[in-house]
C-alpha cells in the first residue's frame, strides 16, 4: 500500500507530521493494507489565519478494483485531525470489506422458499 501525501496551502508537512501520518496509518496497512493500492492524505487549512476549526484532513483509501473510499475531519490541530480522520476511515474500511466479505460467493441469487428454480 502506498501513501500519498498532499498537503495544501497553510499547511506545512514536517518532518515529525509525516511521521505522526505514517504512524497512525499503519494500523489500516496492518488489517487492511493487502486490500488496497493506496491511500491519499490531503491537509488544508479551510480558514487561514482565522483560526479555530480550520485544520482538514481528508483520506481517500482506493481499495484494490473498487471505488475510493472517503474519511475526514476537521480539528484545531492538525495532528488530532489526522488522528480523528484515521479512525474514521478504520470504521468505513471495516464496514466496506466486512459486507464485501459477507456477499454469498459467485453473485448467486438465494432461492426463495417454495420456489424451485430460484426465480422470483
Amino acid at each position: 500500500m502506498h501513501i500519498q501525501l498532499n498537503p495544501a496551502q497553510g499547511v506545512t508537512l514536517s518532518p515529525a507530521l509525516e511521521e505522526h501520518i505514517n504512524k497512525q496509518l499503519e494500523s489500516v496497512d496492518r488489517r487492511f493494507g493487502e486490500r488496497l493500492t493506496r491511500i491519499e492524505v490531503y491537509l488544508t487549512d479551510v480558514n487561514g489565519p482565522k483560526g479555530g476549526l480550520n485544520k482538514q484532513c481528508k483520506l481517500e483509501a482506493r481499495p484494490r478494483g473498487g471505488d475510493p473510499l472517503l474519511a475526514e475531519l476537521l480539528h484545531e490541530d492538525v495532528y488530532d485531525a489526522v488522528t480523528g480522520a484515521v479512525k474514521r476511515l478504520e470504521s468505513v474500511l471495516s464496514n466496506h470489506f466486512g459486507k464485501r466479505d459477507r456477499r454469498p460467493s459467485g453473485g448467486e441469487r438465494s432461492k426463495i422458499a417454495g420456489d424451485e428454480d430460484g426465480v422470483a
